[in-house]
């Protein structure tokens, strides 16, 4: 089964908003878990502007009273940004590359010009214990150098996927088996996840396509449905999606 992590987010976004604590993070990780979550996610950027720094420990300690959800943190690996990480020694780091200035995270690592930065991050997390995952492109050219990065886990960037998929969904996946076909036949150690723009429309086929898919990592579609449908019964219908798998 393909494990749903919830990205919080949108949900800090809209809290910092107003300064006060409402929606309260807190009682929405508890809630998300409550509701079958199998994940948490949090993308602290330099600015604070949505899931703060303080945020992680109380997270942290929320998704550690129950021993089926992981705790995932995103985010570049500057200075600050490892310090805290390794001292709440999360079960997953996701490194990405985007810049503190960036309105959302729109591309991913090129192994090749990130190759020494990459590995020492990379290790040093692994030494705290701390599975790594990599955000990437649909693209082996950017892949050159990943058998001597070596994480755990590579998330795939399914931005392109899902501008495409409305369009032609045979064409919109074709890059992300190449790329899964690349990674098991030259490193069958690293394992797959998945995120960014992911729905109810287009999750299914995705994971269809790539049964492999440990993790998918739904934060904007998800609060978007919640409007609708409300959090309980949005993540029911997320959850029977990724149950098929």
């Amino acid at each position: 089964m393909t494990q749903l992590s919830v990205n919080l987010n949108k949900f800090a976004l809209i809290r910092n908003s107003r300064g006060i604590n409402v929606p309260d993070l807190f009682e929405i990780t508890k809630r998300c878990i409550n509701f079958g979550a199998q994940g948490i996610t949090l993308h602290p950027r330099p600015d604070e502007r949505h899931a703060k720094f303080t945020d992680l420990p109380i997270i942290s300690n929320i998704v550690n009273q129950n021993t089926n959800v992981e705790f995932n943190i995103e985010g570049y690996p500057s200075p600050k940004f490892i310090k805290e990480v390794i001292s709440i020694k999360p079960h997953q780091v996701t490194l990405v590359p985007d810049p503190p200035e960036a309105l959302t995270s729109s591309f991913g690592w090129d192994c090749t010009k990130h190759k020494s930065l990459l590995i020492d991050v990379v290790r040093n997390f692994q030494q705290n214990n701390i599975r790594v995952s990599l955000f990437i492109n649909p693209s082996i050219e950017t892949l050159q150098n990943l058998s001597e990065i070596l994480p755990e886990r590579i998330e795939l960037y399914t931005f392109d996927y899902a501008k495409e998929f409305q369009m032609n969904q045979e064409s919109a996946i074709k890059n992300y088996l190449k790329v899964v076909d690349f990674i098991q036949t030259n490193i069958p150690s690293i394992s797959f996840n998945a995120g960014h723009d992911l729905n109810l429309n287009n999750l299914e086929f995705f994971l269809k396509s790539i049964p492999i898919i440990k993790e998918v990592s739904i934060g904007h579609a998800i609060i978007c449905d919640a409007m609708e449908f409300g959090l309980e019964k949005t993540l029911e219908k997320y959850l029977a999606i990724t149950k098929k798998n």
